[in-house]
């Protein structure tokens, strides 16, 4: 009687329906552990996991897999599964109702490791639930599989390119953002222009040409494989401001380098410990600072002369206009170059070649702040699991988190959030 209450039992938990049976449990109090037998119904015949017709036996095989705990005890599903011979595709296994194909796990049980893959790394669910690394990997692997599989190519209106670091020594990868969508499409191996063409070369034609905007840093691999590929691409690529702001502070901050150098020959400390206070906006400064900042913004100092045209160039994202919005860069570059401020007439030039997508950004209206963000997310999940192996596995770990992806098994009870 108490076996059959508990064959009964695993059964209604499992949702084990014909033709499949709960045959036995075992339970081995004293390795705390569980395992749960399941037969397949004696029958000629079997459907086919491919096409779904039905076919005669051919044999079975018997396989376990691991499952969530039954209390505090491991729990194991054995099961003889049979194979069929199927007219058209020959020998296969049986689909399980229970499990995805090829995975020593329950949907169950990877549905609860990608909740805990979402809350932690790879390496601390691992410890958590008595697992090697590659098993847990194996199945974020899977869940970005299905993930992406599922994910219907859809047409595009606003992305995003920019580049994030792998490693050290300068190796990178390429990311694109779907800005609408507020998630990763893919996650491109370095950042040169064959990786950005084959991007495109992989999406339909029709999905490139209801692109509006392409929001990017100024790295020309970038740019030349948008305008080889995107139609009206030079109407379309938008400089972000947040790069095109980094050009401008490095060229403040070197200013400051030099002018502190020269002071210091004469005796002054005036610029020591400023660097902060050229590059933060002062509506974000605390009291002090922004006391010590304007007294020396008022100054005759060549790198408060850098500043005020660091400002000017923050005002100038306001324009709504093209042609105003060219008017006031094209004075802004003038003045830079008439500065005689040696970094900051280098920033003008660079500012001048790359003016037509700075207007575009200006008159879409469109940055890179969201991929920032994710930018950002992405370098703390690499320093959280102390690097990654390899550029596949990075890939992975951003469509993880980043992809916006359906991740779960479908045969995952509703628990979860599939």
């Amino acid at each position: 009687m108490s076996l059959m209450r508990d064959r009964d039992l695993y059964a209604k938990l499992l949702q084990i329906a014909h033709p499949w049976i709960v045959r036995d449990v075992d339970a081995r109090l004293e390795k705390k552990e569980v395992e749960v037998f399941i037969s397949y119904e004696d029958q000629e015949q079997a459907p086919c996991p491919e096409c779904g017709a039905a076919c005669s036996r051919y044999d079975k095989r018997e396989r376990s897999w691991r499952h969530l705990d039954t209390m505090q005890y491991r729990t194991l599903l054995t099961a003889e599964v049979p194979r069929v011979k199927c007219p058209t595709h020959g020998v296969r296994q049986v689909q399980v109702p229970w499990a995805e194909p090829s995975s020593r796990f329950t949907a169950m049980f990877e549905a609860l490791v990608i909740d805990w893959l979402k809350e932690a790394t790879t390496s601390a669910v691992a410890r958590q639930l008595g697992m090697d690394f590659d098993a847990v990997h194996g199945i974020m692997s899977r869940a970005v599989a299905r993930g992406l599989e599922r994910r219907k190519s859809e047409p595009l209106r606003a992305i995003g390119i920019d580049e994030t670091s792998f490693q050290k020594r300068h190796e990178y990868v390429t990311v694109v953002y779907d800005t609408e969508r507020a998630r990763v499409i893919d996650v491109l191996d370095g950042h040169k222009q064959k990786a950005l063409e084959d991007f495109y070369w992989d999406t339909p034609l029709e999905h490139l040409e209801t692109i509006e905007s392409v929001s990017m840093d100024m790295w020309g691999p970038y740019i030349q494989a948008t305008l080889d590929h995107i139609p009206d691409a030079d109407t379309k690529i938008a400089f972000d401001r947040f790069h095109v702001a980094k050009h401008i502070g490095a060229g403040v901050n070197k200013v400051r380098v030099d002018e502190h150098a020269d002071l210091q020959q004469l005796g002054h400390d005036t610029l020591k410990g400023t660097r902060y206070l050229w590059l933060q906006n002062p509506e974000n400064m605390k009291p002090r600072n922004r006391l010590r900042f304007e007294a020396l913004r008022t100054m005759a100092l060549r790198v408060a002369k850098a500043w005020a045209m660091k400002d000017t160039a923050r005002q100038l994202w306001s324009y709504k206009t093209r042609g105003w919005a060219r008017r006031g860069w094209r004075r802004l570059i003038d003045w830079m170059t008439r500065s005689r401020l040696k970094p900051m007439v280098k920033v003008a030039r660079t500012l001048r070649e790359h003016l037509w997508g700075i207007i575009n950004a200006v008159v879409l209206g469109v940055t890179n702040a969201h991929l920032e963000a994710v930018n950002a997310k992405i370098q703390k999940l690499k320093a959280q699991a102390c690097g990654y192996r390899n550029r596949a596995r990075f890939r992975e770990a951003i469509l993880f988190h980043c992809g916006g992806l359906d991740l779960y098994p479908r045969f995952a009870l509703p628990h979860t959030n599939s």
